[in-house]
């Protein structure tokens, strides 16, 4: 698919609202719905950030969702709570605030059911960088504690640990000062703790799902970037998937960066959706015409 034919709003359109969650939390959400739906299984999409950035209308978020949606998927974007903005330059004491961990998994997980119940069908989840972990640790969640019918997940360029395993191979593979600085241990560990607030919570679970119990989760897609620090924890991420017993299918982007998904202009973002889509059709997706 071109950039012309899935940035053509005439094959979709976008709806804002809002779903209430657990605790009265009104969470923002934006839905794009085709024209003609071709896939009977909806699919939520979570957005990066370092926990603490981005929303709607992130690239990251608006641009893949549009893409999804002129190929006849309809699409759910979530703006879930964000914590405070942390220092990656120097240590701090993380300030009180209501949006720590739990508060962005449980806006996630509400959200994918009320999708569900919405639409009456099960389905699908994904997210970059952070929102992969929200994605990864909303579908452990509700496999221990909820009721939604998940299908199929993605995950892309995902941060799945509170401290990115040592990996010299990859770190000799970087190229570019800031690609060398980006996800540095000391860096990596500020956005961590800023996410949970307490020491005590870097641990593998719901909050860092590496490591965790991932038994019984949905088949997963991880397209990790070549070019970046945040390779490793999708790398061993899957190889733990792959022991827990998950379908896994991963794949190494050429010469990707982090956040690649935000240059949607570039072939590189049509090539990795035609991916995604095709692993969702391939799991969860319907062919013919949906009501």
């Amino acid at each position: 698919m071109t950039r012309e034919q899935w940035h053509d709003a005439r094959t979709y359109t976008v709806n804002n609202a809002t779903v209430t969650g657990r605790d009265g939390t009104v969470i923002p959400v934006r839905d794009y719905v085709p024209t003609n739906q071709t896939s009977s299984s909806p699919f939520l999409w979570v957005h990066g950030g370092g926990f603490a950035g981005g929303g709607l209308d992130q690239k990251e978020s608006d641009a893949p969702a549009r893409f999804l949606a002129a190929a006849g998927r309809r699409v759910r974007t979530v703006d879930y709570r964000l914590v405070p903005v942390p220092s990656l330059f120097r240590d701090q004491k993380p300030r009180p605030s209501r949006n720590r961990y739990p508060a962005a998994l449980h806006d996630v997980l509400d959200v994918a059911q009320d999708l569900s119940v919405t639409t009456g069908r099960p389905i699908g989840m994904g997210g970059a960088s952070a929102g992969a972990n929200l994605a990864a640790a909303a579908a452990m969640l509700n496999r221990d504690e909820g009721t939604l019918d998940l299908l199929a997940l993605v995950y892309v360029y995902g941060a799945f640990h509170f401290a990115v395993p040592d990996n010299p191979r990859i770190e000799s593979e970087l190229r570019g000062p800031l690609v060398k600085w980006m996800f540095n241990p000391k860096m990596a560990r500020r956005i961590c703790l800023n996410y949970v607030g307490d020491p005590a919570l870097m641990a593998p679970g719901y909050a860092f799902p590496a490591g965790g119990e991932l038994h019984a989760l949905p088949p997963s897609l991880l397209l990790n970037s070549e070019n970046d620090r945040l390779r490793s924890s999708g790398e061993v991420f899957a190889d733990e998937l792959r022991a827990a017993g998950v379908d896994v299918h991963e794949e190494t982007v050429t010469g990707a960066r982090h956040g690649f998904l935000n240059a949607f202009r570039k072939p590189r973002f049509t090539e990795q959706m035609d991916t995604v889509e095709g692993w969702l059709q391939a799991h969860n997706g319907a062919t013919a015409q949906v009501d």
